[in-house]
């Protein structure tokens, strides 16, 4: 299936186009879409807005895993952004945990749209072990990956250089993946962000189903 080309100004067209429980809730599974997944408290919907160029699309709280609902933003009528709960500090039931557990699965192996992933991971930290099983899992996929090193105006300029280096060796054995240093507040890495982005929207699908 030929892929329509685009550009970064497409990302700045964002807008919120619906929240999703139940997959069958979901948005209609045509043209090309990335998503965006991580831990939560990493700075995902502030990487979003950042990347946007939108300072309210994505909610962000100082509730870590508020966000329980897969949230779809439209780009065109053949590209979209999907917001992912996040998971790791969300203090949900144990029975929402499950049922999220499943419905994410289930997107992530039947979504035929899905061109890649963005994973948010904080630069003062390495991945996490939940942060492993996804790449993992993406790998196993041959699903490409973004990992953003957010909040990188926290550390100086050798310290966050050293633990760009440091991930990128301890993740050297993931295929399809690149890494990046980012900032939202201080916009370090939102152009390189976006470039990657329309590259994986505009990905041939995927031999991976």
């Amino acid at each position: 299936m030929k892929t329509v080309p685009c550009d970064t100004k497409l990302l700045r067209q964002a807008e919120y186009l619906g929240a999703a429980h139940r997959p069958r809730d979901w948005f209609e599974d045509s043209g090309s879409e990335v998503a965006f997944a991580g831990r939560s408290n990493v700075g995902k919907s502030s990487a979003i807005n950042a990347i946007t160029g939108h300072s309210g699309l994505a909610r962000t709280s100082k509730t870590p895993g508020r966000t329980q609902q897969i949230i779809f933003f439209r780009l065109d009528d053949q590209h979209r952004l999907v917001d992912l709960p996040g998971y790791g500090f969300a203090k949900v039931p144990r029975e929402l945990q499950r049922h999220w557990q499943k419905t994410l699965q289930r997107y992530f192996a039947e979504r035929v749209s899905l061109r890649g992933l963005v994973l948010p991971v904080d630069s003062r930290r390495q991945p996490t072990v939940l942060d492993l099983q996804m790449l993992n899992w993406c790998a196993a996929n041959d699903l490409p990956v973004h990992v953003l090193l957010t909040k990188s105006d926290k550390l100086s300029r050798s310290a966050a250089m050293a633990a760009l280096t440091q991930t990128r060796t301890g993740l050297a054995n993931i295929p399809h993946l690149k890494i990046q240093l980012f900032s939202a507040t201080r916009g370090t890495g939102v152009e390189e962000a976006r470039q990657h982005i329309v590259e994986l929207l505009g990905n041939n699908p995927m031999t991976r189903r």
